[in-house]
């Protein structure tokens, strides 16, 4: 699934490690779920789009093929 977590991040002039805090997940978390290599709980979905002050389908498309 693609997501533009990266852009948006980098957006914010956060880091990996800044974004994992916000999220209270690991950096590794975050680098997996940039590149599309993990696919979020609906919760930590609902953390990154209201983080992002936007809708997960904003953030996520489940149509595309990941990373």
């Amino acid at each position: 699934m693609r997501n533009d977590i990266a852009d948006r991040r980098r957006a914010r002039g956060w880091t990996q490690a800044d974004l994992a805090e916000r999220l209270e997940v690991s950096r590794q978390t975050v680098v997996s779920l940039e590149r599309g290599r993990f696919d979020p709980s609906l919760p930590l979905a609902f953390r990154l789009a209201r983080l992002f002050g936007t809708t997960i389908e904003d953030v996520f498309d489940p149509d595309a093929p990941g990373g």
